[in-house]
């Protein structure tokens, strides 16, 4: 199909830019429209259009105008890598959306009891998931989100299960160190055993998943307790708890 050059207002019109900012464009060189009517009117052609996508797509990626014009000027420039940087971008964006939607969904299953929420809450919430996530490798949160929509498709929501489980444990713990139990004693160590199972669940067997996860409690444990209501004597508890079981091995 034979392309009909165009004027610039009506590129405008096609494209949702303003005259304006083609102007600009015409102005510093970036681009220029090729060709030019007997009535005098400066014509945008194919190529000229195939050229401006370029500039809006190496625009999206956060290249200056003058960046932009010095790359589409180069004689090895290639426009199909622009596409493929301009793709993989959003990909990218797509990935971080994603990320967002489930921070918004665990931020909402965190306050679904609560009701009204105060600001503060919300910053201390937010500032933990933050914080989990910079714990972790990319490669790992990964992981983990795989395990956890694998679980999902059979049925199990391990966040909710994780939730009751460790409360039961540490309800138990609670129990023990009320009594004043000593951290050596049998019951404390198997229930120290299934501490280990819970923490082997979340990890999958990772060690890198396992060593992040311990670099976090021991740097942000008491944010961490804070944020999710844990009395700090029972986390000293657990420590001596911890430290009686490698003794015992």
């Amino acid at each position: 199909m034979r392309f009909e050059a165009l004027k610039v207002g009506e590129l405008a019109r096609r494209t949702g830019l303003t005259v304006r900012t083609l102007h600009h464009y015409d102005e510093i060189g970036l681009l220029k429209p090729s060709r030019r009517a007997e009535s005098e009117h400066r014509l945008y052609t194919a190529e000229d259009v195939a050229r401006l996508q370029q500039v809006l797509s190496l625009r999206q990626l956060g290249f200056s105008l003058e960046e932009i014009r010095d790359c589409l000027n180069r004689p090895d420039f290639s426009p199909l890598e622009v596409i493929r940087l301009h793709l993989a971008r959003l990909r990218e964006q797509m990935e971080l959306q994603r990320n967002l939607c489930e921070r918004l969904e665990a931020l909402a299953a965190c306050f679904q009891p609560a009701g009204e929420v105060s600001a503060e809450a919300f910053l201390q919430t937010i500032e933990v998931m933050s914080m989990i996530e910079n714990y972790y490798t990319p490669e790992q949160l990964e992981s983990l989100r795989q395990r956890r929509e694998e679980a999902a498709v059979a049925g199990v929501d391990v966040v909710q299960q994780g939730t009751n489980d460790w409360g039961e444990l540490l309800a138990q713990y609670t129990a023990e160190m009320q009594k004043g139990t000593d951290p050596a004693d049998p019951k404390l160590q198997e229930l120290e055993k299934r501490r280990q199972a819970l923490v082997n669940a979340f990890t999958g067997g990772d060690a890198g998943i396992e060593q992040n996860l311990k670099r976090l409690w021991t740097e942000q444990g008491d944010k961490l307790s804070n944020q999710y209501g844990m009395d700090p004597k029972l986390m000293e508890y657990l420590g001596k708890v911890s430290e009686a079981a490698k003794g015992s091995v």
